[in-house]
């Protein structure tokens, strides 16, 4: 009988990175993913931005819409996470609740879940600006946007801080990756 090798290392998690618009969120994930999957990992990044393209077309930025978009993330997130996916979860969500409604799901199917902020200064969002959504703000071409004129309820205790401005994207990955390893996730 021909025994069957495991290629992958099948320890799911959830790690949703939460943070202004232009933290850095996005660009962490990307780094990290590659990071996980060069060690095997399998790993698939639930982007914001595809998210409402493909899951929550329809949605608006309605606190509502907001609350409903991230609890279709979360089902996404926790159901890859349960089948040993680590899932990186760039995403705003801007609201304390619904982040902890995400943590509670993942917590009682037994999905390892960590909540990372990536605490950037709207100041430093506001310069990067990779979307234009500052820009266009300022020029009174948009509102409700989070952290300046809609609310972002920044986690009080996350599993991890990074403040982007202050260190590369590659050292930002690395501390999530520290964070993983120390879990014994990675």
């Amino acid at each position: 009988m021909t025994q069957i090798q495991e290629t992958h290392v099948t320890t799911g998690a959830t790690v949703w990175l939460t943070g202004l618009p232009s933290a850095g969120k996005t660009t962490i994930a990307y780094e990290l993913a590659g990071l996980l999957r060069a060690e095997g990992h399998l790993v698939e990044v639930l982007d914001g931005d595809e998210i409402r393209e493909f899951i929550s077309a329809g949605l608006g930025f309605s606190r509502e819409d907001r609350h409903t978009n991230v609890q279709r993330i979360g089902f996404l997130a926790e159901l890859l996470a349960r089948n040993g996916v680590k899932t990186l979860v760039p995403v705003i969500a801007p609201y304390a609740d619904s982040r902890d409604a995400v943590r509670k799901r993942h917590q009682q199917s037994g999905a390892a879940y960590l909540e990372v902020h990536v605490a950037t200064p709207v100041e430093v969002c506001s310069v990067r600006d990779v979307k234009g959504l500052y820009a266009k703000q300022a020029a009174g071409e948009l509102s409700g946007l989070t952290g300046v004129d809609d609310p972002y309820e920044a986690p009080e205790s996350p599993d991890l801080r990074i403040e982007s401005q202050h260190q590369t994207v590659q050292e930002s990955a690395a501390s999530v990756y520290a964070l993983l390893n120390e879990r014994g996730l990675a």
